[in-house]
């Protein structure tokens, strides 16, 4: 690190009133919240220690750490929640600082591989036969090929990742041939990465940066080789990826394609027809065991999935298949590319499948490391083996790659308390530093609890929020997000509003997220009523949204097995894992949602939280407290008032 950068008073100097950002960047305001921050991660930095910051809406925690970062000399992956931040990041933020700055600095974005142009995948599609039907599609998609530097298919407009067209032109860590590949060199994957290893500066995402770390794809270096320094920013969104990623998925999906190009592959050479039998006979497998998932069912143990006996024999069946198509495709290893990639992909299957099925040794007193659970999928389902503790994993990747870690988000603690977060990463060691939203709650929020609501758990709680939200809704004039902590609720409350509102009422599920928002915005009176997709990552400013209703705490629903199995480590121990985790993990989520109203210093609105456990239990203290300080009403007139007075200052 430049000696010069190690004296600098990151915050007060670059990011103060007479600072470059302020002279350089239109509309940039000084912020002391947002100082502090940039002086903690340079600290950070500098000591290469790991840093926890809650940054509370407002601060402009991008800015925060991208100013030391690029000042600091370091080799930085910066990590963001979604591909939509990442291209924010990448396109925006990034330019502006850099250029404010005037910092040498090279940088690359980078993002999973499905996001990108196969041509090896694509040369092979015009011989499917399932192409015939989008042989147009097909054929622009070529011409494109031509043309196109990165090979992104964002630069083809709205391509949905669920086409037929887009599976088959796109690669997965499952079907890439990495090196042995024909295409290589012109591998816009390839590529991509050998740009992202010569930047100072890589822009990924969580689930790339995981998959990444955890998958080890062979014939690509490494994200986190050679860094010095890693942001993580929506680490709130680490600890539920995380456990995705240091655990095993099996999906019959994955095997059903894999039984699928070992067929292709079988008829391609010609003279292997036992090969295409065993594929054939593996996909029949699949087939009959999709049938054993009952529509519906949700999340439940594998013992409780086996506990009837009718998936056995198909368990069985297809366990037996796999191994027969392995022993197969040994000695043809050498045959080609494409069938090495084959025998890679079934070694890979094989080896979860059996980890998965198997009796796991510490199933008896000892406790559980690992948890083995099924989940239903449209078809078919997906099999699991997840770590109870993502301690171990997340530590054993700061090991990996040591210097300095930092985690950030709006949320990320308890009313002040990381401990939570904390301990499930890991990170005991980490400082720690929370910094409160600069946004005048007091002033331009208010925090309504309405009376006389049943319990949650009471039949008819979704009908009683929607009529305790009519009247509300109707004094605002709309412009109001509905939060469901469930789908059933969404569909009762949606039916009930549509039923009794005259302003448009937008529904999740009825059309993409983004087209959703694109139509609220624009209406500026719309109702839109969603679930956990709309609950954080939504950034609505103005008037359009004035309104949000969440219809309770957001607790985790009982029945689920790896909360289940955490729930029964705490216990073991002696912990309350109510206070432990439930409660924690509701607050981080309810204030997700909370945050969706004040987005701006102009903002203005009031907050309905219809759950009466809030002031009816010991807890809802402390959940309260964890909110943005607001006046609270307990009246719908004065609710209602409020939603008047905001109408008549905006008029």
């Amino acid at each position: 690190m430049d000696a010069a950068y190690a004296d600098l008073a990151v915050g007060s100097e670059l990011l103060g009133a007479d600072g470059p950002l302020a002279q350089r960047i239109e509309g940039f305001a000084p912020r002391a919240a947002q100082q502090r921050m940039a002086d903690a991660v340079a600290a950070a930095l500098r000591d290469a220690e790991t840093l926890a910051v809650e940054a509370g809406t407002g601060t402009g925690k991008t800015y925060a750490y991208l100013v030391p970062v690029l000042l600091s000399g370091m080799r930085t992956v910066i990590s963001t929640g979604t591909r939509t931040l990442q291209d924010q990041l990448f396109h925006r933020d990034l330019p502006r600082v850099r250029e404010a700055l005037a910092a040498p600095v090279r940088v690359a974005l980078l993002k999973g591989r499905g996001n990108y142009l196969c041509l090896h995948r694509m040369k092979r599609a015009r011989g499917l036969p399932a192409m015939r039907a989008l042989f147009d599609q097909l054929r622009a998609v070529e011409e494109w090929a031509r043309r196109t530097e990165r090979g992104e298919l964002s630069e083809l407009g709205e391509f949905r990742e669920d086409s037929p067209l887009t599976r088959q032109i796109t690669s997965t860590a499952d079907n890439c041939l990495g090196s042995r590949c024909d295409d290589f060199d012109d591998c816009f994957v390839a590529i991509a990465r050998r740009r992202a290893q010569a930047a100072d500066v890589i822009v990924v995402n969580h689930h790339l940066l995981l998959s990444d770390f955890t998958l080890k794809d062979q014939g690509f270096g490494q994200i986190l080789s050679g860094s010095d320094a890693v942001i993580l920013d929506e680490a709130h969104q680490l600890p539920e990826l995380a456990a995705q990623f240091f655990g095993r998925r099996v999906s019959t999906r994955q095997i059903q394609e894999l039984a699928r190009d070992a067929h292709v592959e079988a008829q391609n050479c010609g003279d292997l027809p036992e090969l295409a039998e065993a594929a054939q006979r593996l996909s029949a497998d699949v087939t009959r065991l999709e049938a054993c998932f009952a529509p519906g069912s949700g999340r439940q143990l594998l013992a409780r999935f086996r506990a009837d006996g009718v998936a056995e024999l198909p368990l069985e069946q297809l366990g037996q298949s796999l191994e027969e198509l392995y022993a197969l495709l040994r000695p043809l290893e050498e045959r080609n590319a494409e069938i090495a990639g084959v025998l890679e992909r079934t070694h890979g299957l094989r080896e979860h499948w059996q980890h998965i099925l198997e009796l796991p040794p510490d199933e008896g007193d000892a406790p559980r490391t690992e948890v083995r659970w099924v989940e239903p999928l449209m078809r078919g389902g997906s099999f699991h083996a997840t770590p109870i503790e993502l301690a171990e994993g997340f530590r054993r990747m700061r090991e990996t790659y040591p210097g300095a870690w930092v985690l950030t988000s709006a949320t990320l603690a308890a009313g002040g308390d990381f401990s939570h977060f904390v301990r499930t990463l890991g990170i005991e060691d980490a400082r720690t530093e929370c910094l409160d939203s600069p946004f005048d709650y007091a002033q331009q929020a208010r925090l309504y609890l309405p009376r006389g609501l049943p319990e949650p758990n009471q039949p008819g709680y979704a009908e009683a929020v929607a009529a305790a939200a009519l009247p509300v809704i109707e004094a605002s004039g709309g412009g109001a997000f509905v939060l469901c902590t469930s789908h059933r609720a969404l569909r009762v409350i949606a039916q009930q509003l549509r039923a009794r509102l005259s302003l448009r009422v937008l529904v999740q599920g009825e059309d993409t997220r983004s087209a959703l928002l694109d139509d609220f915005t624009a209406d500026g009176n719309a109702v839109l009523v969603g679930t956990s997709s709309f609950w954080e990552g939504v950034d609505v400013r103005g008037q359009a949204l004035r309104l949000v209703i969440i219809d309770r705490l957001p607790f985790a629903a009982p029945g689920d097995p790896v909360l289940d199995a955490k729930i029964a480590a705490i216990r073991s121990t002696g912990g309350k894992p109510f206070f432990e985790l439930q409660l924690p993990e509701a607050i981080v989520t309810l204030r997700q949602g909370v945050g969706r109203l004040i987005r701006d210093n102009a903002d203005h609105g009031l907050l309905m939280l219809c759950d009466p456990r809030l002031t009816q239990k010991a807890y809802g203290r402390q959940v309260l407290a964890a909110l943005p300080r607001m006046p609270v009403l307990r009246e719908l007139e004065d609710a209602t008032a409020w939603m008047r007075h905001l109408a008549e200052t905006v008029s």
